[in-house]
């Protein structure tokens, strides 16, 4: 593994696609002890996620679309960063819309952000030596029909010009592209296969699943569930998401690794929690699931419980009702008119 330069005083961290739902608490999370770079062109971010960091000197924002390339060393406002001398030593690629609403009203952008932006962000990497975090999804695996526990060497048929196709295979080329710079720049760049995270910083108008629900009951609406009483998924919270993150570009292991919740639950029985703590006087409904939506998998984190130490601790009683006091605050919040409706 290459020496990497020399710290001044704390790390340069640079977290592309940073406004969004897990890079905004990344963003917090890194930016209490190290200097944090965030780029993002509020494709499908906030900068509502991000306004309260903005007074912190060790905090600079950029909005850019990292398809395009970018010269960190020539941005003024990033001089007290001294990228020209001490470079970068983190790299967090997040810069792709994740929810079916986002990728099929943008699977152009979504496609890009997996294969030009992610070039730009790994040569970047290269130049300075950085460590590299690229945020994978469980829909890599591609149909997981008749599993019960997905492992990374898992690899299921896939229909490469199905509907969802456009962020499965963007992730598939994406993992490839990381690995062959690994092996070829000898580069510390490691995957993670982000299964169902949820929490606050989520939309509204985001269209998966728990915030759907929540929307609907705070709306006074029936939730609906696309299955029936029987389906069921696994979700976990973002805080427990952001510490696996920081425990994987702390440890030896390039992964891929699954980053998920080995609880299961069903739609059913989250619906019935998300009733109970809004109060909302609403009814639970089935109907088919839409072509969009994949099959929900579970993982086999065991290899983030052996290499990493991590399982997922937060209950899910807890995260809905932190979840659900967020959204509700911003339920009358008129957001800007963006692409996701």
């Amino acid at each position: 593994m290459p020496i990497k330069r020399a710290i001044f005083d704390k790390k340069n961290i640079l977290i592309i696609g940073g406004a969004g739902f897990i890079g905004s608490h990344l963003c917090d999370e890194l930016a209490k002890i190290d200097k944090v770079i965030c780029i993002d062109n509020f494709l499908t971010g906030s900068e509502g996620n991000i306004s309260h960091l903005l007074e912190n000197p060790d905090f600079k924002f950029i909005n850019h679309d990292i398809v395009n390339f970018i010269d960190l060393e020539k941005q003024a406002e990033l001089r007290n960063f001294k990228i020209e001398f001490q470079g970068l030593q983190e790299i967090y690629y997040l810069a792709s819309p994740a929810s079916p609403k986002a990728y099929s009203k943008m699977p152009i952008e979504s496609l890009l952000d997996n294969s030009v932006g992610l070039r730009n962000a790994l040569d970047l990497a290269v130049k300075y030596k950085a460590q590299f975090f690229y945020a994978s999804s469980s829909t890599v695996y591609g149909d997981t029909s008749g599993k019960k526990l997905i492992q990374e060497n898992y690899v299921g048929p896939s229909d490469h010009l199905a509907v969802r196709a456009v962020f499965s295979e963007a992730k598939r080329f994406g993992e490839t592209l990381v690995q062959s710079y690994r092996l070829k720049y000898d580069i510390d760049a490691k995957i993670a296969r982000i299964f169902n995270c949820y929490g606050p910083r989520l939309k509204l108008s985001d269209g998966r699943m728990i915030p759907e629900m929540i929307r609907q009951a705070i709306s006074g609406e029936d939730i609906i569930i696309y299955g029936d009483k029987n389906s069921f998924g696994s979700y976990f919270y973002i805080n427990d998401l952001i510490k696996v993150i920081t425990k994987l570009m702390r440890s030896p292991e390039f992964g891929p690794v699954n980053l998920a919740s080995d609880w299961k639950n069903t739609y059913s029985e989250i619906a019935q929690k998300i009733i109970a703590i809004t109060k909302a006087p609403v009814k639970i409904k089935y109907e088919k699931p839409l072509d969009i939506m994949g099959e929900q998998p579970i993982a086999d984190i065991a290899l983030a419980k052996e290499a990493l130490g991590w399982f997922p601790v937060v209950l899910l009683d807890e995260g809905l009702k932190k979840t659900i006091d967020y959204l509700s605050a911003q339920k009358d919040i008129e957001e800007p008119e963006q692409l996701i409706k």
